[in-house]
């Protein structure tokens, strides 16, 4: 199967308040909670559309959806997660990132209830995120720990104990992600892009104490923007091999994204960090509108927040329910097997209308809107 279709359509856009509506009535009606697998963490599965609802709820408090606000949404997706809570095996070494599902519903709870003994809790499973068998990447690894920490401090600023706890458990994680030997691997594996590879790792560092860590990463970060080949895209892992992947997970939208998230704090390498944004944007300008399910991991939805605003619309309009039903009828479509998902369905197609409508800072829910 082809992996893009050309981008030889006139600039457009759709109405993106009308589009966030008609996404998350898809999602309530096509994918109620029961009918969901109730595995995933943040990245599929009820937990991803609990929050993604949650944060959701936030920029738009009097929305209604099937007759309910989000914040009811989201609680109903939560309850179903925490019903199958007994099933979760929880985080484990190698198995400790933003896939696991008790420490995202710990976490989760945590920020938006303000308990602090589930801070905490979240704060005690950094055993088995140290564990020498964990790796440094944002899926599985230490680099979505440090995401849910960020998520978590967030609501404690007035709690000096707990803040104190989670700042010194972040501390001793980057630590630890920092003595790890170079290149950061994955199975074995160099990666380099925004999921399992360096520049995740480096974009969840840097986040979570710029001021402390931007420095120390900036040989590294300066040595990663060299890979970029000659079409603007990245390669997924190094050595580098056939250039093939225009998504977030690995290629030139997943590093775009996560340097206009952390940029502003390496200024002496401003100016190679806007020529690799450049040259990537005319990359997936040409090969981003992809045949996957439009999503946030491998699809248009995430392609589009690494471009710029008008770019950025017209790559949403290929994400509308029409449009993907006519993929589909086309024969272009490769459907999801997680497709009420914040990073493999509409979920996530929700959050980039939201980002649209509201002219959010694009950024991905759940890896660097924190």
């Amino acid at each position: 199967m082809v992996r893009y279709f050309r981008n030889d359509a006139p600039p457009a856009r759709r109405d993106p308040r009308r589009q966030l509506e008609a996404s998350l009535t898809r999602l309530v009606t096509e994918h109620p909670p029961a009918k969901l697998r109730p595995t995933g963490g943040l990245f599929h599965g009820p937990v991803s559309v609990a929050y993604t609802f949650l944060v959701l709820q936030q920029l738009y408090p009097d929305l209604e959806i099937e007759g309910h606000h989000l914040g009811t949404w989201s609680a109903a997706y939560l309850d179903y997660a925490q019903k199958n809570f007994q099933s979760y095996p929880g985080p484990r070494a190698g198995e400790c990132g933003v896939m696991d599902d008790v420490m995202c519903l710990l976490a989760i709870g945590a920020a938006s209830s303000k308990e602090a003994s589930m801070a905490r809790d979240l704060c005690e499973y950094s055993a088995e995120v140290l564990d020498s068998e964990s790796e440094n990447e944002w899926l599985y690894g230490r680099g979505g720990y440090l995401y849910l920490l960020r998520l978590v401090k967030a609501s404690f600023a007035d709690n000096k104990e707990v803040l104190q706890l989670i700042t010194d458990t972040q501390e001793d994680v980057i630590d630890a992600i920092l003595e790890s030997p170079r290149p950061w691997k994955w199975h074995g594996k160099a990666y380099v892009g925004a999921v399992h590879g360096a520049f995740g790792i480096i974009t969840q560092v840097v986040l979570t104490d710029p001021q402390k860590y931007a420095a120390k990463l900036e040989m590294e970060l300066a040595v990663l923007l060299t890979y970029q080949y000659d079409s603007g895209n990245f390669p997924s892992s190094i050595p580098p091999e056939r250039d093939r992947l225009v998504q977030i997970c690995h290629g030139a939208p997943g590093v775009i994204v996560s340097l206009l998230s952390i940029r502003e704090y390496f200024p002496s390498l401003k100016e190679k960090i806007d020529r690799a944004i450049a040259k990537g944007r005319e990359c997936i300008l040409e090969r981003g509108l992809l045949t996957k399910e439009p999503c946030l991991c491998h699809g248009i939805s995430g392609n589009a927040l690494a471009l710029a605003d008008a770019d950025f619309e017209h790559f949403l309009t290929y994400t509308t329910g029409h449009e993907i039903k006519s993929m589909e009828k086309d024969g272009l479509l490769e459907p999801s097997n997680t497709p009420e998902s914040l990073f493999g369905g509409e979920a996530g197609r929700a959050w980039t209308w939201a980002v649209a409508d509201k002219g959010l800072a694009k950024r991905v829910l759940g890896y660097n809107d924190l």
